[in-house]
């Protein structure tokens, strides 16, 4: 933790955890995560220690789950708690499970925050091969009346993400479908590295369009102890 001089209380010092291996990544979502919490979480970037640059597949997202959970001595009694940045949310019941602070998965979090109330929501994602395990998580988390599903951009999906504009257009169309054909009344962006084009493409609906990485944010700021 570090002391807030202004407000003289403790800010609690928080890793968000990047399950890719791209530090370029890390940073970013380190970027917005901050920019959210508004100096009430002290938030430090912890990249993967191996795997993949971008998770597409079930094969990656294992890969990715055993990265997070090998990091459990690093994180233990250093953080107020975590954040694991990836839709797929990889590694965050072992963190659960090590730890003794509270850790959220920015999936979870996102989809949790998307089907509140019971409204009708859908997830936007550029990965088809991971569909089934978004489909399961939604059905975890007991939200699969109000599921509209998953609408996947065109393209594919390393080089989209690699392309910022043509991420964005992608999204933007697929946000349209999910609007008009799903009939989805909020929409979640089912990725950690699409964060950039999530919060610019979050203004412009009628709809809330959730951004996964401040719903972590704010998730976790509610599981964290009010001491802190």
């Amino acid at each position: 933790m570090r002391i807030d001089g202004k407000r003289g209380s403790f800010v609690p010092h928080v890793a968000l955890i990047n399950p890719n291996t791209s530090v370029a990544t890390t940073q970013r979502m380190v970027a917005i995560a901050r920019d959210h919490a508004a100096g009430a979480l002290d938030i430090e970037g912890v990249t993967s220690p191996f795997g993949f640059e971008l998770i597409t597949n079930k094969e990656q997202l294992e890969v990715a789950r055993r990265a997070v959970a090998s990091l459990v001595p690093a994180l233990s009694r250093r953080y107020a708690g975590a954040i694991v940045s990836a839709f797929g949310d990889p590694g965050l019941e072992e963190l659960r499970g090590a730890l003794a602070v509270p850790v959220a998965g920015i999936g979870e979090a996102g989809i949790l925050e998307a089907g509140h109330g019971g409204r009708r929501f859908a997830v936007v994602t550029t990965t088809p091969d991971l569909v089934s395990v978004i489909d399961a998580k939604v059905a975890h988390l007991g939200l699969g009346s109000s599921y509209a599903g998953v609408v996947l951009t065109q393209g594919e999906p390393v080089a989209l993400t690699a392309d910022a504009s043509r991420l964005e257009a992608a999204l933007d169309a697929a946000i349209e479908e999910a609007i008009v054909d799903r009939r989805g009344e909020a929409v979640v962006i089912g990725g950690g590295p699409l964060a950039v084009a999530a919060r610019a493409l979050a203004p412009r609906f009628p709809i809330p369009i959730i951004e996964p990485i401040p719903a972590a944010v704010r998730w976790l700021a509610l599981a964290l102890p009010e001491s802190m």
